[in-house]
């Protein structure tokens, strides 16, 4: 045991078994940052489906069936296999990649898809010279600064649960809803980025239109291009607009997915939406799940949204007017509170999974 002084002065005792312990740990969190550049790598050169493909490789087996060079596959899947992705047999020299794994690293329809998540990461990181910056001045750093793998990155991570929940399970937890949608009435999905949930919707609901806005101009491009090829053009209209400006009165449904929380002032859009909404429409707010208190949310979940938090969300929310900074894990009451002040009367949670929680908000 050894001594040292704290802040005040008094001597605290030092367990160096701990010290070593937490040493330990911070070394498996440097193996991890670097693993999250590892499987883009392997998503982007292909790497994962290759052996999904192909079963045990080895590493020039790997690297003739990618077109890559035997050392770096080499390298990566000695990474892989030491990080528990790919299991290693010593006897034959080959590298398996189980098949749950399989699912998780190449379907990019199961809700358990990651590289997405690990793109966004990513790309986040990648700014941290610049959000540093801004954090000593007391400034934001917008969505549209960051580095492109975060926003290819944020659509491929939620892209995956929207396919398997949006139209099954979160819209019909909304009261009368699908009725109206089946029938026909119109959308507007603010805030959709690169459109996947807008083109989801409109594929299940030819009966009714849509008008998608997002303030970023080159997303809006993409997702016009994808909802040509989706076949659903015709019932779809993007537009580039900030959050409380997007266009259109008497909307059936108002739809925000991933992005309330990334507003700098989140009160005024929920004034543009309730001015925007029929007297019985609804709006559903799609939000990072988070319980109200820091202590519920301390867990791996939370840990990496409140690192998103830090790094992405909070800064973009200050690039805006007003930056009232809500924060990924803001929690129901925070967005409670958000629609009360807007006007709104009625707020249910209708759903939830182990990465969202969906509101049910009417006027």
């Amino acid at each position: 045991m050894t001594t040292t002084d704290d802040a005040t002065g008094a001597a605290v005792d030092i367990d160096p078994d701990k010290v070593m312990q937490f040493v330990f740990r911070a070394v498996d969190e440097v193996g991890a940052t670097l693993n999250t550049a590892l499987v883009v790598l392997g998503d982007k050169l292909g790497y994962y489906r290759a052996l999904a493909e192909h079963g045990p490789s080895t590493p020039a087996g790997l690297a003739e069936a990618t077109g890559t060079g035997e050392p770096y596959a080499r390298e990566w899947l000695n990474a892989q296999a030491a990080g528990g992705y790919v299991t290693y047999d010593p006897g034959r020299g080959t590298y398996t990649l189980p098949a749950e794994h399989a699912v998780a690293l190449t379907d990019e329809n199961s809700p358990a898809f990651l590289p997405g998540f690990f793109q966004i990461a990513l790309g986040t990181v990648h700014d941290t010279t610049s959000v540093i910056e801004a954090a000593r001045a007391g400034a934001g750093y917008g969505w549209h600064e960051h580095d492109t793998d975060v926003h290819i990155g944020c659509e491929r991570f939620f892209r995956p649960s929207y396919h398997a929940h949006l139209i099954t399970e979160w819209l019909p937890a909304l009261d009368g809803v699908v009725e109206r949608l089946t029938a026909g009435t119109t959308v507007a999905d603010v805030g959709c980025g690169h459109g996947a949930s807008t083109i989801l919707m409109a594929q299940a609901f030819p009966a009714s239109t849509f008008v998608a806005s997002d303030y970023h101009a080159e997303s809006i491009e993409i997702a016009r291009a994808r909802a040509e090829a989706a076949g659903v053009g015709d019932r779809v209209r993007f537009e580039v607009a900030p959050a409380d400006g997007f266009s259109g009165q008497d909307y059936g449904l108002v739809t925000m997915f991933d992005c309330l929380h990334d507003m700098g002032d989140p009160v005024g859009a929920a004034e543009h939406v309730r001015s925007a909404l029929a007297p019985d429409g609804t709006w559903m707010i799609v939000e990072p799940l988070a319980g109200d208190h820091v202590e519920d949310n301390l867990n791996p979940v939370g840990r990496a949204y409140y690192g998103f938090s830090t790094l992405l969300c909070t800064p973009a929310s200050l690039s805006q007017d007003v930056g009232l900074a809500l924060g990924t894990q803001a929690g129901p009451a925070k967005i409670r509170s958000v629609t009360t002040a807007a006007g709104f009367t009625r707020f249910d949670r209708a759903a939830q999974t182990p990465f969202h929680q969906v509101f049910d908000v009417r006027p």
